[in-house]
């Protein structure tokens, strides 16, 4: 009898190419009729050598394939090679393995080496065909993201062969559109505040400014206003004269000093109300008095200014003034939290690592899951430790010390999987499918199944 099949199953499945290897006509016969007309082109090989061949041929979004290819073969040797071989030449290839209860401990090794499924024979018609749907559904969303991870190294190297990056290291749209703002309008004789978290990586958004600038020739100063004392903040950036206060010896301030080129001002939350009132004058007019002077200078300096503060409450505090800020703010450009950009975190730190280290797969579950409140900062501090304590070439999980069901005061392995009424809502989300939910939920498909499995639930997809 033909399974009832819904519109949403309907459409996920047409259009969509199965290859079904088994040495049973009756099995690949089975198959090419119960996906056939539901509107999956189905090809179909009897061993695993046609299989392999069809593969290298034909495009190809899913495979079906047995675990025994001979009528006396029992150990399912030849399906564990077949799938070797398939995973091999399309590592991102969903395989759905064919067993029987014998080889059913074989099919679960399988899986955790990647096997994408698997069904035991006979199968249930419905349950089979959205077994198949889930796994077309994932390997749709592998390959659209496949497709946008190439287009945005294509991006990122296009606008690298355009502009000075200054090594930056990204891999998030969010970034990238940040990184070509601040190469683009690097040219414009503006002022430009770069605000985020502490560590978050403003003053590399900054080099790229001043390295992309009309000015890139002339001398790049830094000045970390949170870093220094109120007294000694006007007498760093204007300079002094010889008797302006105890001790004080005529020297140029930071402006002067970048005459011609870029001054960065970190930390512009931390200036003082003295300090802002001559930054506004230096902005309007270019014209500033050592302290201890009366003698007016002139400087040309394209001065780009970062800060953690949010400067809009601190202007209704009072602590910041008004006008100032909408001198400054002619460009913003908002460095976003690593929390907030996840897929910079692993580029990140690999990039912080030397190349004789690699991290291995609990390590970079363990650096994803990790909500990085020090940003980008936390992260380089965290590699550096972590290639200390290595003891070898790979780095673990345990080693990088982020938190972990053995640390005190982690939650337990248990406490950390959603509970009945999230697994619900996930898959109320998703339409019933496992694939989408899961990925929602932040866990592998199998993994779900086995919270479901535990929990009661089914899938009504």
């Amino acid at each position: 009898m033909r399974p009832a099949i819904s519109d949403a199953l309907r459409d996920s499945l047409m259009n969509r190419t199965v290859l079904v290897i088994d040495d049973s006509e009756a099995v690949r016969t089975a198959f090419e009729v119960l996906l056939s007309i539901h509107g999956v082109r189905t090809l179909t090989a009897a061993s695993p050598a046609e299989g392999l061949a069809t593969l290298g041929r034909e495009p190809v979004h899913l495979v079906i394939q047995d675990m025994n290819f001979r009528r006396e073969a029992t150990s399912g040797e030849e399906g564990v090679q077949l799938f070797r071989a398939i995973r091999a030449r399309a590592p991102d290839l969903p395989v759905m393995l064919l067993t029987a209860w014998t080889h059913l401990e074989t099919a679960v090794e399988l899986v955790k080496e990647g096997a994408a499924d698997y069904v035991a024979k006979p199968w249930e018609d419905a349950r089979l065909l959205t077994s198949v749907r889930n796994l077309l559904d994932l390997q749709r969303a592998q390959a659209d993201a496949h497709a946008m991870r190439a287009e945005r190294a294509a991006a990122r190297e296009a606008l690298a062969a355009r502009y000075d990056l200054c090594g930056i290291v990204y891999a998030s749209e969010r970034m990238h559109t940040l990184v070509a703002t601040a190469a683009q309008v690097a040219q414009a004789d503006v002022p430009v505040l770069i605000t985020g978290p502490n560590g978050a990586g403003k003053e590399v958004i900054a080099d790229i400014i001043h390295a992309n600038s009309a000015v890139r020739r002339g001398p790049y100063m830094k000045v970390n206003i949170g870093a220094l004392p109120n007294e000694l903040i006007d007498a760093e950036l204007f300079g002094t004269e010889t008797g302006a206060f105890t001790g004080a010896r005529a020297r140029p301030g930071r402006f002067e000093a970048a005459d011609g080129g870029t001054l960065l001002l970190d930390e512009l939350g931390n200036l003082s109300a003295s300090g802002q009132a001559k930054l506004l004058r230096v902005l309007q007019t270019g014209e500033f008095e050592r302290l201890g002077s009366n003698q007016t200078r002139r400087v040309r300096v394209r001065l780009v200014a970062a800060t953690n503060t949010n400067l809009r409450q601190a202007i209704r505090e009072g602590r910041f003034r008004e006008d100032l800020y909408f001198r400054l703010n002619v460009i913003e450009l908002e460095l976003p939290p690593l929390a907030e950009r996840r897929e910079d975190i692993l580029p990140l730190a690999r990039h912080f690592l030397d190349s004789d280290l690699s991290l291995s797969a609990d390590a970079e579950r363990a650096l994803a899951r990790h909500d990085w409140p020090g940003n980008v900062r936390e992260l380089r501090n965290a590699m550096q430790r972590a290639a200390l304590l290595a003891g070898g070439s790979v780095i673990s999980a345990a080693v990088l010390g982020l938190g972990g069901p053995s640390q005190p005061g982690f939650a337990g392995v248990d406490e950390l999987q959603p509970d009945r009424d999230t697994i619900e809502r996930a898959l109320a989300r998703s339409a019933g499918i496992v694939a989408h939910a899961a990925r929602d939920l932040g866990l592998s498909r199998q993994a779900l199944y086995r919270r479901m499995e535990k929990l009661g639930l089914k899938s009504t997809a």
